[in-house]
């Protein structure tokens, strides 16, 4: 797949017309948002872009709006008190909405390039996700870059899996990834 992805922050206002488009669809229903107006999704996004410790991004394929990204610090959003941050910890969600022309790989791809984005700040030395535990496709894509399950949790809106992903489990992921590209390749 030789898709260039991009990132750039979102705009509450004017993307939230795309956004609800994609947060509302039936097969997005992990994001919560099935029954939210347009107004709903504003307001939410509005005050992700006022929060000091979370953001909102739009993930660019080829400069065309592709998914949405977020992240957050686990210590102030998410995950306050449900487990032990460290430092260095991110939290990051992600949302590919749903396309009557899938693309094989394409979902690997958006969360690869989320990871790299994360970690392209040298500070982030794990990444943490919580997922709904029955979300199977999401921890599947997680165990494919890295992340590792560390015990379910109760959120008020979901009971979650609690996973991380260090830049070392990254990396090597990634690098198995690669090489079992290869070989796909040359057979």
């Amino acid at each position: 797949m030789s898709t260039r992805f991009t990132f750039r922050p979102l705009d509450p206002l004017k993307d939230a017309v795309l956004l609800h488009g994609w947060v509302t669809h039936p097969k997005a229903a992990f994001w919560m948002m099935q029954d939210a107006g347009l107004e709903d999704v504003e307001r939410e996004y509005t005050a992700i872009a006022a929060h000091e410790h979370h953001d909102a991004f739009l993930g660019l394929s080829d400069g065309e709006p592709a998914f949405l990204m977020e992240r957050y610090d686990p210590r102030y959003v998410e995950l306050v008190g449900l487990y032990e941050p460290e430092p260095g910890d991110v939290g990051m969600h992600f949302l590919v909405p749903p396309t009557d022309t899938p693309v094989h790989g394409f979902t690997r791809a958006v969360i690869t390039a989320v990871m790299d984005e994360l970690f392209a700040d040298p500070r982030t030395r794990r990444v943490v996700v919580e997922p709904d535990v029955s979300n199977k496709a999401v921890h599947a894509l997680n165990a494919a870059v890295g992340f590792v399950p560390d015990r379910e949790i109760d959120k008020p809106e979901k009971r979650a899996l609690l996973s991380f992903c260090t830049r070392e489990q990254y990396l090597t992921a990634r690098e198995a990834a690669v090489l079992a590209a290869v070989r796909g390749v040359a057979t």
